[in-house]
This record gives C-alpha cells, sequence and structure tokens, in this order.
C-alpha cells in the first residue's frame, strides 16, 4: 500500500498496517516534515498543544501512551499542555520504533508523487517525480491541510511584504524588531504567528483583523471530566438553542465538549443546505470556542491586548497597496460600518488558516486526480468527495477505485478530521478496513 504524506496521518495509518501485516511505502516530499508534519513541525517551544496532554495519546486504546512517552507520573500530568515540539517527537519515535521492529514492512520514499492511474485488475500505479513507479493494491491521501488562499486585496504583491503562508521555511525573517505588522485572521494560525514573533523579539505594533474579530477562548486551567451524554436530537437552530441551554445549566466548555463523540454523526444528520449555513453563520463561533488555547498562551495573548502592543479588529480587508517608501497602505471595513480605516505596515501576513477547497491545490496528484475525474471536491469544498469508507468519489460520483483520503480531506464527511483524537481513531479504522488480518499476522 502506498501512503501519499508522512505526516501525523500518514505516520498512525502505516504503523497500524504495518502492525496488521500489510506492506508500505510512506511518499513524502519534505524529510523534515516525516512524522512530525506541519503542525508538529515548524514551531518553537513557545507553541503548546491546544489539546490537553491526557487526551493527545496516538493510539485510541491506549489513552496513556502520550503520557508515558513524556515520563509523567504525577497525578496532574494529564492537565499538562505539552509543547508541540514534543508531540512531534513523539510520534517521530513511534515511526522509528515501528520501522526498526518491522522494517520490511515500512518503507519512506522522499519524492513528490505525481501520477496514479488504475490497473485492469483493480490494483494502482503511481508515478514520483524521482523518476520511481509504485504498484500498490490501495493508496491513501494523507498531505494533511492544504494551503492558505490568497485573498484578492493581496494580488500583485509580493514576498516579503506580503507572506501567505507563515509556516514556511524562513517566511518572518524579513520582518524587522520594530516593524508594524498586518495579520489577516484573528485564529489559532494568527495566535501562533504572535508567539513567533514575540519569540524573535518582534516589539513593534501588531493588529489582527478578520471579519468578526473573534479570537480563540481559553481552556480551563484544569480538565474537568465530561460524563457521557446521548446525541442531541434537535437540529438545525433548535440544537444552537439545545448547545445554549447547556451551557447555561453546565458551561460552555462542559456543553461543548459534551458533543465531540457526536460531531461526525450531527454533521451527517443535517443536509448539504443546512451544513452550508452552518458555515456562513456558526462556523467563527464554533471554532473559537471548540479549538481553544492553553491557559498560558490566552494570558500572554491577554496582556499583550491590555499592553497595546497587539489589537483585534471586526472588519473586512478592502485593499491592500505599496508605497513609495517600501511600505504597505492598508484600508478595511469596520464591521457593520461604512467608513474605511487606513494603516501603513511593512507586512501582511496570512493568518487565515488552511485552505479546504482541493480544486485550488497545486499539489501535483491532487491536480491529476481531479484533471482526469478520478476524484472531485465534496459539494462544499471542505475537501474530497468520499464515501463512508473514505473512498474517492469520481467526477460521476462513483467509489470504485481503492484510492481513499483522510485528515483535513475528508472533512466534507465527517467536518471534525483535524485533531489528534478524531484522525488517530480515522487511521484505526482505516487500517482495520484495508487490512482484516487475523490475529496471528496481527500479533
Amino acid at each position: 500500500m502506498a501512503i501519499i504524506g508522512g505526516g501525523f496521518s500518514g505516520t498512525l495509518l502505516a504503523i497500524h498496517l504495518a502492525r496488521r501485516g500489510s506492506r508500505v511505502v510512506i511518499v513524502e516530499r519534505d524529510p523534515q516534515a516525516l512524522a512530525h508534519g506541519l503542525a508538529y513541525g515548524a514551531c518553537g517551544p513557545q507553541h503548546l498543544l491546544n489539546v490537553r496532554a491526557g487526551n493527545m495519546s496516538a493510539f485510541p486504546d491506549d489513552p496513556g501512551h502520550f503520557l508515558r512517552w513524556l515520563g509523567h507520573g504525577e497525578v496532574d500530568a494529564a492537565n499538562r499542555f505539552a509543547t508541540r515540539a514534543s508531540y512531534g517527537a513523539y510520534i517521530a519515535s513511534l515511526l522509528a520504533t515501528a520501522r526498526a521492529a518491522m522494517p520490511e514492512r515500512i518503507t519512506i520514499a522522499i519524492a513528490s508523487a505525481q501520477d496514479l492511474r488504475p490497473h485492469g485488475d483493480g490494483t494502482l500505479h503511481l508515478t514520483l517525480d524521482s523518476g520511481v513507479a509504485l504498484h500498490a493494491r490501495a493508496v491513501v491521501l494523507a498531505q494533511g491541510n492544504l494551503p492558505p488562499q490568497r485573498h484578492r486585496a493581496l494580488a500583485g504583491l509580493d514576498q516579503p511584504q506580503v507572506l501567505p503562508d507563515p509556516w514556511a521555511p524562513g517566511a518572518l525573517d524579513a520582518i524587522a524588531a520594530d516593524a508594524p505588522v498586518l495579520l489577516l485572521g484573528t485564529g489559532l494560525t494568527a495566535i501562533d504567528v504572535i508567539q513567533s514573533l514575540e519569540a524573535r523579539g518582534h516589539r513593534g505594533p501588531i493588529v489582527a483583523l478578520s471579519r468578526r474579530g473573534l479570537v480563540p477562548r481559553a481552556h480551563a486551567e484544569s480538565g474537568p471530566t465530561v460524563s457521557p451524554q446521548p446525541m442531541p436530537g434537535a437540529r438545525g437552530s433548535a440544537l444552537l438553542r439545545h448547545i445554549r441551554r447547556r451551557a447555561a445549566q453546565v458551561g460552555w466548555r462542559h456543553a461543548i465538549d459534551e458533543l465531540r463523540p457526536h460531531t461526525h454523526a450531527l454533521w451527517q444528520a443535517h443536509d448539504g443546505a443546512a451544513q452550508a449555513r452552518f458555515l456562513r453563520h456558526a462556523r467563527p463561533w464554533w471554532d473559537v470556542h471548540r479549538h481553544r488555547m492553553a491557559p498560558a498562551i490566552a494570558q500572554r495573548i491577554n496582556a499583550l491586548r491590555v499592553q497595546g502592543r497587539l489589537a483585534v479588529i471586526a472588519g473586512n480587508l478592502v485593499s491592500v497597496e505599496a508605497q513609495p517608501d517600501g511600505g504597505l497602505l492598508a484600508r478595511w471595513r469596520d464591521r457593520g460600518g461604512a467608513e474605511t480605516t487606513a494603516l501603513a505596515v511593512e507586512h501582511v501576513v496570512v493568518c487565515t488558516g488552511p485552505g479546504g477547497d482541493p480544486a485550488q491545490s497545486r499539489d501535483p496528484l491532487l491536480r491529476t486526480l481531479l484533471a482526469k475525474g478520478l476524484a472531485r471536491p465534496c459539494p462544499l469544498h471542505l475537501g474530497l468527495d468520499v464515501d463512508s469508507g473514505w473512498r474517492l468519489r469520481d467526477a460521476q460520483g462513483r467509489a470504485s477505485l481503492p484510492i481513499h483520503a483522510m485528515g483535513a480531506l475528508s472533512k466534507g464527511l465527517n467536518w471534525e478530521m483535524v485533531a489528534v483524537p478524531d484522525i488517530r481513531l480515522q487511521a484505526q479504522r482505516l487500517a482495520e478496513q484495508l487490512a482484516p488480518t487475523p490475529a496471528a499476522a496481527a500479533a
């Protein structure tokens, strides 16, 4: 089998498949991203996980695995927020251990997948840019999040004035310590960039702009146990009222966390029109309550706002123009207002989060699959269109080839498929589906 992408998703799937007796090739174009991926590779010691250590095990049937790897024995260790770098090292150690134990089952190919052709016998022919051709009985797309889409107001502007991908190597190097900076977006990506700038000694003013000006909420200092609750029967606006009532009863964190086991089923219980309404009106509110900051990071962000070094603004970007002095003049319209505000900055950093529409992707394999009609975007362009077993649907809506998508590329079916608790379960289930192995081989 071939797995395209060697980050968190691809690494976990490879380990599960190898344990079930399958031979796997991980195709990863960036050797630095192997096992780490974007989330756990391009980060510094100031970047913390957004989930408590107690819920970050790579294996759903061994919840204490990550804690043991960390070597934490104290009672409160599960409530801590480990660094993202340490989590990347954890996943890398899992891959290294699996390869040492099963060297004949896991192979790494540092290359970029370019083309894929089905054979008449149901297998697949995968071509790499290295010239190597792989023959696989199944291919899994695990490339992670797609790059952010560029704002139309930034057309014609180039680096280093405009930084379209803050996670690209050396992306922030050109920002001087006293440079005024505009961040497009106020979510977790913006929070990460603010921390990165601070770690580099940046002391200039930072303005973060988004349509609603919403900032991720903070986790509680300790993680109370949430009792299992049945899936709500309400749908649409009635479901929103249910969540508000539960928030008034048990607190908003509890109300959101109670939904976590049911988010996939709730998403699929709504039709396309209802899902589209959620994306238009409720998604920003869901995101800031569901995807939270560690308490220590929230305290630092609040301190920067109190000091006047960080301003968070709700508004729509109208234009960004290059100035004769080499700077930029950004204009936006405040939310609910008619007047525009102008601000001179030296850099604009795109922090709108990952892209979702595969039709806009520059990935050569995704572009090839779409061009050949072997894949199509999901109706809401959140990722690829897949069936209930995560097999790609072709241009006619048929899921007949053993080509699967996992992680962020499968968001259209599952919605919540970007966090460790979701992806680790998906990796286990997909491995069981691809390699239904007798117990002797698994042992």
